[in-house]
């Protein structure tokens, strides 16, 4: 498996979004009747996406928005929103800031430590909403802050990192025991990120109730520049799910797929859930909404590392509600609109009547897909870009 990179070094062939597209097969259904709820973490979802549990896209207002439309927000405990009493004064400061200076700027606003008791009032504004509340830290803090989100309602607990394995080695700090973790927790916990077989079947021995699935393929990340790591969103779930299926098989246990990142279009979203995928986390799609608080800017997770950023603030702008996004009329000719919309005609016309099907369609390797006789669309994005 493989190919020759050089002199007895073989390296993985993998394969992103914009290498595949998707075979339609001998039946075709109408688009009303195509079922995508899905399950994940035990929570039945109409909608099988996730929001990110990025600053520029979540706060509270914005899960409650998002959870009516049957998708699920998650919230990052370790944001602006549980280190300020007053988040949005900050999330100006971040907008108004010249590009050249905004790194150095996000690096000390989340320099102010976490209060615990804006965890609590949070998740609380996010339950009063009436919706289901996620939240997010990374394995480090996963302990003292699932203790609190567990008791102030939250619903489900992702422990979250630029990469998660369930093997960490450290002799200054006491690594996260997810077996330990997930047993003591009273609502599921869910674990990424990561990109492989091995480490996705490791993860789910030790019980965690789903997987989230990308290393640095997102808009506002740049991990794989700096780090040089990652594998492309079409390798990555297409190895996990097989990781998923095998653990199923072996013990009657389903852990689903959350594709994280590197969905651009709705035709992408179509492509994850067609790898394997139970389900997808979008961030820049919904930084774009009226809802989101950033007034469509976005910026990564790990920008404000004080020691690596990796990730940059980035300026998308806003197109329409969320539920224009997701739900349509769309009024953008590129992907962008009626998610939801689009996933339902995909699967039409592939002939898929619910998600589990749409995993098995065929999938074909065609780098030329999105240019093949778009010479002129082509050329329209290029001046765009040039303007």
């Amino acid at each position: 498996m493989g190919m020759w990179i050089g002199r007895g070094r073989k390296a993985r062939v993998c394969y992103g979004f914009d290498d595949i597209s998707l075979v339609p097969g001998s039946l075709t259904i109408n688009p009303a009747e195509i079922d995508i709820s899905v399950i994940i973490a035990g929570k039945r979802l109409e909608v099988p996406i996730l929001a990110a549990a990025m600053d520029g896209v979540v706060d509270p207002k914005f899960a409650i928005a998002f959870g009516k439309t049957g998708g699920l927000a998650v919230f990052n405990l370790m944001g602006i929103y549980t280190r300020y009493d007053d988040p949005y004064s900050v999330i100006e400061e971040i907008i108004a800031c010249p590009q050249e200076k905004a790194t150095a700027l996000i690096q000390k606003i989340y320099h102010e430590p976490v209060k615990e008791h804006l965890i609590e009032k949070r998740i609380q504004e996010i339950k009063d909403g009436g919706v289901l509340c996620a939240v997010s830290s990374i394995p480090q803090h996963a302990e003292r802050f699932g203790a609190i989100a567990q008791s102030a309602g939250a619903d489900i607990f992702v422990v979250q990192s630029t990469v998660t394995t369930a093997k960490h080695i450290s002799s200054t700090y006491k690594p996260l025991d997810f077996f330990e973790f997930c047993s003591s927790m009273k609502i599921p916990v869910c674990a990424g990120n990561c990109v492989t077989y091995q480490v996705a079947l490791e993860l789910m021995e030790t019980g965690i109730s789903g997987l989230l699935v990308g290393i640095g393929p997102g808009a506002a990340c740049t991990t794989r520049e700096v780090l040089g790591i990652g594998v492309p969103q079409v390798a990555a779930t297409v190895d996990c799910a097989a990781a998923r299926d095998f653990f199923y098989k072996r013990t009657g246990k389903y852990v689903p797929i959350i594709t994280d990142g590197g969905m651009i279009t709705s035709g992408d979203i179509c492509k994850a859930f067609a790898c394997g995928a139970d389900a997808v986390m979008v961030g820049s799609a919904f930084v774009r909404a009226n809802e989101a608080p950033a007034k469509g800017y976005h910026w990564g997770m790990a920008t404000s590392d004080e020691n690596l950023p990796r990730g940059t603030r980035i300026r998308l702008g806003t197109t329409g509600p969320v539920k224009q996004i997701l739900f349509g009329p769309s009024n953008t000719d590129d992907g962008s609109q009626n998610l939801i919309g689009a996933l339902r005609l995909s699967m039409a016309s592939l002939g898929a009547r619910n998600i589990r099907e749409l995993q098995l369609v065929e999938i074909a390797i065609a780098p030329s897909i999105k240019t093949e006789g778009k010479i002129y669309q082509v050329a329209k994005k290029q001046a765009m870009i040039g303007k």
